[in-house]
């Protein structure tokens, strides 16, 4: 499931920054190196975008793509399990 707020925040600050830096749609994307289409696609929110181009896009921009734990997360848990925990490992006996 797509969080679609996230991505019209995204589409709206694509658009104002470029629109700050007085470029259009084709500057951006020769600066980025993706098409125009592409460009466009960010600026009107679609929910499939390849995060490689978009930083791209991002950086062109000034703009940074920031990560963190939200609070309906699990927690790092991610159902996951790879055996049983053994503690600390043992020294070899000499």
């Amino acid at each position: 499931m797509h969080d679609h707020a996230f991505y019209r925040s995204l589409s709206t600050a694509l658009r104002e920054r470029r629109a700050a830096l007085d470029l259009n749609q084709v500057d951006v994307a020769e600066l980025a190196g993706c098409s125009t289409r592409f460009v466009h696609a960010a600026e009107a929110g679609k929910t499939t975008l390849r995060l490689d181009k978009l930083i791209s896009i991002l950086d062109v921009l000034g703009l940074d793509l920031a990560v963190r734990v939200s609070s309906g997360g699990t927690g790092g848990s991610t159902g996951r399990h790879d055996g049983p925990s053994q503690g600390p490992a043992e020294e070899p006996r000499s």
